[in-house]
């Protein structure tokens, strides 16, 4: 078998990333690093310059054109509709989905006087109706270049993804971990997106897939489309299988306030579910 080319973005955590993915295949693989218009342009927020699509797009093109065989992402990165002819072939195992507030190092309490970093509306919507008065402020770059800037002094605390912390190691920065019912994540935190050419490498990465992995993402993506938001915007949405059946949770603030709905039937009904949140959402904003 020749060798499967597997693409990834260059940061650490995507590259870490990718590599838990080459372990699962069990067969010879290249991995081909990529750097991403998201990963250059650090001085604008997402928002400014075209949102999350930018982390995907060079990935997509060398997927498309052949460069690379497989392409490796945060499943939150990926726009809720995928090109054609590039699906979504697996989705291994989720880690950790929740958000944690990461202090300085050698930091035992957060200082109110510093902002609290972080990089989605989603985060700062529901910091500020979890500690009202607080001051958010965005931050770019990797996680370790947000520890570093954190480390500096430039923010007081910033809000991660737990598992990305956990997937390079750096579980001990973590000071606390919000439970879903404070901040609920966002759609696919946690979960990796393996993608493929439509019709090629099917087989191979079967076995990668996690039926619970894959349950969650098709909910919580069909919440993000039913509210037609795109990446920028502040919405959340998780999934858990819960008694034989699925438990959908989103939550959406177009314009500040926080609207939050819920859905639970059958796994097999995913979509549906996600679907059902979203339009609970989009009745409480438009009526609100």
């Amino acid at each position: 078998m020749n060798r499967i080319r597997v693409g990834s973005r260059q940061s650490r955590l995507a590259v870490v990333q990718a590599e838990e993915v080459i372990a699962r295949l069990g067969v010879p693989c290249e991995l081909v690093t990529m750097k991403t218009a998201g990963d250059k342009i650090l001085d604008r927020t997402l928002d400014q310059v075209g949102g999350k699509g930018l982390f995907v797009r060079e990935l997509d093109w060398a997927l498309a054109e052949g460069r690379i065989d497989l392409a490796v992402h945060s499943l939150k990165d990926l726009p809720a509709e995928q090109p054609d002819g590039l699906p979504v072939v697996a989705y291994p195992p989720r880690a950790d989905a929740r958000d944690a507030l990461v202090l300085p190092m050698g930091v035992k309490t957060f200082d109110g006087e510093k902002p609290v970093g972080c990089a989605s509306a989603r985060r700062k919507v529901q910091l500020e109706a979890l500690f009202p008065g607080v001051r958010v402020e965005p931050v770019r770059g990797n996680v370790l270049t947000r520890l570093d800037r954190l480390d500096a002094g430039a923010y007081g605390a910033l809000v991660l993804a737990a598992a990305g912390l956990r997937r390079l190691g750096l579980e001990d920065r973590i000071s606390r971990l919000f439970a879903p019912e404070e901040m609920l994540p966002a759609a696919g935190q946690g979960i990796l997106a393996v993608q493929a050419r439509v019709g090629e490498h099917t087989a191979l990465c079967e076995g990668l897939d996690c039926m619970e992995s894959h349950l969650c993402a098709a909910a919580e993506r069909a919440v993000v489309r039913g509210l037609n938001a795109d990446c920028f915007a502040p919405v959340a949405a998780y999934a858990q299988l819960q008694d034989g059946g699925l438990w959908v949770r989103g939550l959406y603030a177009p314009r500040g306030t926080i609207w939050r709905a819920e859905a639970r039937g059958p796994s097999a009904a995913a979509e549906r579910l996600g679907t059902e949140v979203a339009v609970r959402l989009l009745r409480q904003a438009e009526g609100g």
